[in-house]
């Protein structure tokens, strides 16, 4: 009797229950200064991109913006000690060999949307919150118009700019969201099979 080469097939990982569990383990960690944890504004950005009637990839882009903060072992007031953790980096990273473009580009790009509205909309600098400036100041200030051009130039710029309207409201501690579960199908119809 053989083996068929499926019995000795090791199990491809599940990187939805993977970052699931991120969520459970690392999610209750301060989001810097605001008065939410990662977890909550990770729901409260993915609630308001199903308001939004996004795709299943931004809604999971929106959930997963900031996984690179819960990627690292850095103190969660870092940006106050003059540390960026380039958390949209290490998110990038992590996402582009399990989601397409459509999910891992807004999330790569959400802190220079931050950049690139403080250049192009003068009102949009005084409406962050007071962490979100200070961040603001280590990720390199606004935009030069040549960076402004350039990052117009990427085909998901627009999908960065409203996950970053949305990141910014994120922050409500009575905002009241469906809990991580309700978010997997968009996970699992995002992630690359």
């Amino acid at each position: 009797m053989g083996t068929s080469d499926h019995d000795t097939e090791p199990a491809k990982p599940d990187v939805v229950a993977d970052i699931l569990r991120l969520f459970r383990d690392r999610g209750d960690s301060a989001y810097g200064y605001e008065a939410v944890s990662q977890l909550e504004h990770a729901l409260q950005a993915a609630t308001l991109a199903v308001e939004a009637n996004a795709s299943s990839e931004l809604i999971s882009a929106a959930l997963l913006h900031d996984i690179g903060h819960l990627l690292h072992e850095l103190p969660d007031d870092a940006p106050d000690q003059g540390i960026d953790d380039h958390h949209e980096n290490s998110g990038f990273h992590f996402l582009k060999s399990h989601f397409g473009p459509a999910t891992y580009e807004p999330v790569r790009l959400h802190v220079d949307a931050k950049r690139y509205l403080c250049a192009v909309k003068a009102e949009y600098h005084e409406q962050l919150s007071e962490p979100s400036q200070v961040s603001l100041r280590l990720q390199g200030g606004p935009m030069n118009p040549e960076e402004v051009s350039q990052f117009e130039s990427n085909p998901f710029y627009q999908a960065a700019v409203e996950l970053r309207y949305w990141d910014d409201t994120a922050k409500d501690p009575a905002m009241k969201t469906p809990p991580l579960e309700a978010f997997e199908v968009h996970l699992r119809q995002a992630v690359l099979a």
